[in-house]
């Protein structure tokens, strides 16, 4: 058992690959069956040993549980009746391209081209209607008459991207009319060829055999295939689709949320097998777009500026790129590549006057001003000193006047939401039970999805009633605080107003860092004295409180930190045992990053960052339960960890893991994602986390650093830190048991969290101590799907604690849906779970109880949270040390140690590493 004492360099910085003597001899016949690879293939890895792994897949549901208080509950799947099960789904690829053979390229232009195919070719089709997916798949019910076939169609009002209209006339439109004639022709009318050819036939008994419990591949085709025909179904009504939701082009359905950006509610509808059949969920959807109309109004509300004078264009150049416009007076629609150069009236084009003396062409250099107001009489009001919009190429420019152009409805807006935008979002967007319930009837109905004939021919009929299901209400567990007392929460919530935490900490040296926040400081410290003291905390009089130079209030993020320190370390005798440090607001956060850098990693400070804004004893009791458990201490205990008596978790040493990645906004590809995994300690508690974080590449969902063997000896990866930490709290024991939580990754990948992220794992416990087998329970939390639940002829949401494991859930795999929180406002989201392994022997009632109990343990709160502590600990934890990512420089930060990459590949920058006695505690809460 020594390797698991920490041995002083367990986190060496070693980068070997492991030497050479470690490598087992190569194996001593070659099978027959192997074909050689070129040794330029081969990438210089460690010998495997041929025997290959067999691979995990998720479990079988093991029952169902029993516990709680019955309730009738309906859901929002409507139940698909499937009447035809002996036909075949035909799967062809499809190819467009333009006359001279060159490839389409253009989106969107697909659906456009096979309607105009349908429509021509029908008896050559056979009269067969098919579901397209807009891109290169389309899927019939029985076969085409031929496997491969060609057609030829013309489309006159295509909106292409490639207009050729090059330098002739700013909108495409000539002063006479041979002119417009020769322009329009070449985007007005276009021909494309269109290339079918047979890729696969799908049975339609496969959705059948899924409902039985036998999952194959071609099920997943066909219920894709469904999906694909709903798509369409929306697509034809002039839907924007985004993945498996759709969105109408109507303006009741629009919120503004500030910036230009409006939210837009639509639907989301995806076929779902379950123990009761198949089954279609639908739900309220809502996606980001742009605000439509004039162009201009759109830049004044994105940059916040008060007329079209202030815009910045630059930043208007990125923002509009690729945005579709129409064009008033012609209508014509057009992507926008670009903008001029210089203001509409100096910008120049040559224009081409026929008509001359003998029919001769000359051209004259004209400005796009001129042009509008004199040819072609059109009244510009604003646009002279504005730049003009460009519509034609980088090498041969169109210009328009930007008051002549308005924004297309229904486009995405992708780029992440600022807070206050997100803010105005949920409050804009969220919905009672029963108001989302009429918006999701009202949906099913005039979607009419009983018109669409391939689902009529596939013998699919929907149901337009809510599915009945039972819930059971677990009871919530017993809570322990200090002095002895006890306390049963109600509706999910409790109230420690007059009770003592179950183990208060006391603050000795400590002080206060007041960056120009506007309170009164002496005031606020008072309360905060008054309140620990009711806590049980003890905590004695701030060293000093250190305010702000003005002189630095404009200063960097960086500097201002810096500047405060040298002025704390200057005043105190040592490094405090805590630091208070108030923000001037909560939206400019620039100092949040830095001066948690600082504290934690490069002093090892316990912090808490407030922006005392409405301070009120509520708000100050909040803030103790945070310093309390970053100290060390704990608010309060489940009873039956303090007996302890939790089943299974009690009777043998016990690990809980919490695993999340966040990663980067949308559109920053070049941001690393962050993986953070928090595990329990000081065993038998179930309360008590650290935090272990590391960068990995950007995007990449599996967490990559969990074991990571640089030598013989040594491993840097996050389990070793955190298998140790176990070992050390929890007198000297190894678990026998490791619970795993994983967050953030859909039913895609579970494979590779049982085969990939498990192994690693294992290996890193079996490096520890060959001779160790512990146990595993590997469960996958999952918020982001479209299941709700709502209480027939009652307003309000589901109670606390509310648990679904039939009827609407797998008909093979082990899941089941938890409600463990209050909701408050809008429809509460329950967290589907499901159990990919469980080794330890769980029944259905210890594991739901285990849960939701873990769901009472979160220290910052005193309600019940939606989804189990350590995940939420493990999101605070990577949002926290990801703040640390947006101020390091980044060549500092590719350090040797993890900074090796393949050939090619942009080094990943590592996090600073937190000083031993912050890295310890619950610093992330």
């Amino acid at each position: 058992m020594d390797s698991f004492e920490p041995d002083g360099n367990g986190n060496g910085n070693g980068n070997g690959n492991g030497s050479e003597e470690s490598l087992p001899p190569p194996p001593p016949i070659v099978p027959p069956d192997v074909v050689p690879v070129k040794a330029e293939d081969v990438l210089p890895v460690p010998a495997e040993p041929v025997k290959k792994k067999a691979s995990r897949f998720p479990i079988a549901r093991r029952g169902l549980g029993s516990k709680g208080m019955k309730i009738s509950l309906q859901t929002n799947h409507f139940k698909v009746n499937v009447n035809t099960n002996d036909g075949y789904f035909f799967h062809y690829s499809v190819a467009f391209s333009y006359e001279d053979g060159r490839p389409v390229e253009g989106k969107g232009v697909g659906r456009k081209i096979m309607d105009r195919v349908q429509e021509t070719y029908d008896s050559e089709l056979n009269g067969k209607d098919f579901a397209y997916d807009g891109e290169k798949s389309l899927f019939t019910i029985g076969s085409l008459p031929r496997n491969k076939l060609e057609f030829e169609v013309v489309l006159e009002d295509v909106t292409s991207n490639r207009n050729n209209n090059g330098n002739c006339s700013p909108d495409g439109h000539g002063d006479n009319d041979s002119d417009k004639k020769r322009i329009r022709r070449p985007y007005r009318a276009k021909t494309f060829k269109v290339e079918l050819s047979y890729a696969a036939k799908i049975p339609m008994q496969a959705i059948a055999n899924a409902l039985r419990g036998q999952e194959s591949e071609n099920f997943q085709e066909a219920i894709r295939v469904l999906d694909i025909v709903l798509r369409q179904h929306a697509a034809k009504q002039g839907c924007l689709l985004v993945r498996q939701s759709f969105f109408h082009n109507d303006p009741n359905n629009f919120a503004d949320v500030g910036g230009g950006v409006l939210g837009c509610r639509g639907f989301h509808s995806s076929f779902r097998t379950t123990q009761s059949g198949l089954s279609l969920n639908i739900d309220v959807s809502t996606t980001m777009i742009i605000q439509p109309g004039p162009v201009v109004d759109f830049l004044i509300a994105n940059q916040n500026v008060r007329d079209p004078f202030q815009i910045d264009w630059a930043k208007a150049k990125r923002t509009l790129k690729n945005l579709r416009i129409k064009v008033s007076p012609s209508n014509q629609e057009y992507k926008i590549n670009g903008l001029s150069e210089l203001p509409c009236r100096e910008q120049t084009f040559t224009l081409k006057n026929r008509g001359g003396r003998d029919g001769e062409e000359s051209t004259e250099e004209v400005t796009v001003y001129d042009y509008f107001v004199n040819n072609r009489n059109i009244n510009l009001r604003y646009s002279a000193e504005l730049p003009c919009l460009n519509v034609g190429k980088p090498k041969r420019p169109t210009y328009l006047p930007i008051e002549l152009c308005e924004l297309v409805s229904l486009q995405r807006y992708t780029k992440a939401l600022s807070t206050l935008q997100r803010a105005s979002l949920v409050e804009k967007s969220r919905q009672k039970p029963h108001e989302r319930m009429k918006i999701l009837s009202a949906a099913l109905k005039t979607s009419n999805y009983g018109s669409e004939p391939l689902l009529r021919n596939c013998g699919v009929s929907i149901s337009t009633g809510f599915t009945e299901v039972e819930g059971r209400v677990l009871p919530a567990p017993r809570l322990k605080f200090g002095n002895g007392e006890d306390l049963n929460p109600r509706n999910g919530r409790w109230n420690v107003s007059t009770k003592k935490f179950v183990q208060p900490t006391k603050i000795e040296r400590w002080a206060v860092a007041n960056f120009s926040a506007r309170c009164d400081v002496r005031g606020l410290v008072r309360d905060l004295i008054r309140i620990g003291e009711m806590k049980g905390i003890a905590i004695d009089a701030p060293f000093d409180v250190f305010e702000e130079n003005a002189q630095f209030r404009r200063a960097p993020p960086m500097v201002r930190v810096e500047k405060m320190f040298e002025s704390i370390q200057s005043k105190l005798p040592g490094a405090p045992q805590f630091l208070l440090c108030l923000l001037p607001d909560r939206k400019n956060c620039e100092i949040y990053g830095p001066w948690k850098k600082k504290n934690l990693a490069d002093y090892g400070i316990v912090n808490q960052c407030m922006c005392p804004t409405r301070v009120n004893d509520q708000f100050l009791t909040n803030v103790m339960l945070k310093i309390n458990a970053k100290l060390g201490g704990l608010n309060s205990l489940l009873c039956v960890e303090h007996t302890p008596s939790l089943p299974i978790v009690s009777k043998a040493p016990t690990l809980i893991l919490g695993m999340d990645v966040s990663h980067g906004s949308p559109g920053q590809s070049d941001i690393p994602s962050i993986a953070a995994v928090v595990s329990s300690r000081q065993w038998p508690l179930i309360s008590k986390y650290r935090a272990c974080v590391r960068t990995q590449s950007a995007k990449a969902e599996m967490i990559d650093n969990l074991f990571k063997k640089v030598s013989e000896k040594e491993d840097e990866g996050i389990m070793r830190e955190l298998l140790l930490d176990f070992y050390v709290t929890s007198g000297k024991r190894k678990p026998d048991n490791i619970i795993i939580f994983r967050d953030g990754v859909s039913e895609s990948q579970f494979n590779q969290v049982l085969n990939i992220e498990l192994d690693q794992i294992i290996e890193a416990c079996k490096f520890l101590d060959d001779k160790w087998n512990p146990k595993f329970l590997v469960i996958v939390a999952q918020k982001n799907h479209h299941t709700r639940f709502f209480q027939p002829g009652s307003p309000d949401n589901v109670p606390p604690g509310t648990v679904i494991d039939n009827k609407i859930c797998h008909p093979r795999n082990y899941d089941f849906y938890l409600c463990a929180h209050a909701g408050m406002i809008g429809t509460s989201r329950p967290t589907h779970y499901h159990v990919l392994l469980d080794e330890i022997g769980f029944s259905p009632d210890e594991l739901q109880e285990l849960v939701h109990s873990l769901s009472y343990v979160y220290q910052r709160s005193t309600t019940a949270i939606s989804v189990v502590a350590p995940i939420c600990y493990a999101h605070l934890a990577a949002t926290q040390l990801g703040q640390f990512m947006k101020f390091e420089d980044k060549s500092e930060t590719s350090s040797s140690h993890g900074g090796l990459t393949a050939a090619g590949a942009v080094p990943v920058p590592q996090l600073p590493k937190l000083q031993e006695n912050v890295a310890n505690s619950m610093f992330f809460c």
